[in-house]
């Protein structure tokens, strides 16, 4: 198997620094791809309410035949669910699991904190190994950070060259709390992934340009997830740990940042999120 990095969230608990994303798949592709991930040596899946494919994952992790306990398991609650007293409760048991290592309010749509105040009953509970937040900006982080009991450990959100989030990073560091970067390599953007920094790299170090992308994050101290159903593309996401960018190679990298975001949420989506209501008991 191939080597992992770990990194310690505040409290206490081992996360893996790279992870396998379910976003936008099905869930016969979601199952083929944690089956695959988790085979080259992948222990962290992430996925959602709305990905409408938890089933799908708890099926993986118990096909694969890896003890549950080396699996991080983490899932969002969806706006629409935060209000909804059993909403965790059922959450485990499309994922049939007894705990969710890490659990995240999706958005920061309708009543976020009374979602945010079941999501530490859980952890009080023992379901949940850790709780956090998806997507808040800094000052809604800190309306959570004013009323919690329960220390978010994660926030998930947008970060990749083009958009490194300095400032919300030096925020969150203060609170002993770690990014955990979707769209890790820039929605696919040609223009990022083909940026010159990147296949120099590649060409140095004998990797593929995303490849030097995602060690950056990880040296970054981003959490990563890149989503593929390629099982090719996920064991090329996962073979970054047998070389490092100096510091210099870093820096230039930093160099590329442009505070630009390919997702961009307004009110109007946000009312649209605690309208909609995934078919949750639905999926397959």
């Amino acid at each position: 198997m191939k080597n992992q990095a770990y990194i310690t969230l505040n409290n206490g608990v081992q996360m893996p620094l790279v992870g396998i994303g379910t976003f936008m798949l099905s869930p016969d592709d979601a199952e083929a791809s944690c089956l695959s991930a988790l085979k080259d040596g992948y222990r962290l899946i992430d996925t959602a309410n709305a990905y409408m494919n938890e089933k799908a994952v708890g099926r993986a992790m118990k096909k694969s035949g890896i003890p549950r306990e080396e699996i991080f398991l983490e899932t969002k609650l969806w706006p629409s669910f935060y209000e909804q007293p059993d909403a965790v409760e059922k959450t485990l048991e499309r994922l049939d699991t007894d705990y969710i290592d890490l659990l995240l309010l999706h958005q920061p749509a309708g009543n976020y904190i009374a979602g945010y105040c079941q999501m530490e009953e859980a952890y009080r509970a023992g379901k949940v190994k850790a709780i956090g937040l998806s997507n808040f900006s800094a000052e809604q982080i800190q309306e959570i950070l004013d009323v919690c009991k329960v220390k978010p450990a994660i926030l998930q959100t947008e970060v990749h060259p083009y958009s490194q989030e300095e400032e919300l990073k030096a925020f969150l560091a203060k609170e002993g709390i770690i990014i955990q970067a979707w769209y890790p390599l820039g929605h696919g953007d040609k223009a990022l992934i083909q940026e010159d920094v990147f296949t120099r790299l590649a060409e140095k170090y004998g990797k593929s340009n995303a490849q030097i992308i995602l060690r950056w994050h990880m040296q970054a101290g981003n959490i990563v997830i890149p989503g593929s159903k390629n099982p090719d593309h996920i064991r090329a996401n996962f073979d970054i740990f047998d070389f490092a960018l100096t510091n210099e190679e870093m820096e230039q990298i930093t160099a590329l940042n442009k505070n630009v975001r390919y997702y961009h949420s307004t009110p109007e989506m946000l009312e649209n999120y605690v309208k909609m209501v995934p078919p949750v008991d639905e999926q397959k």
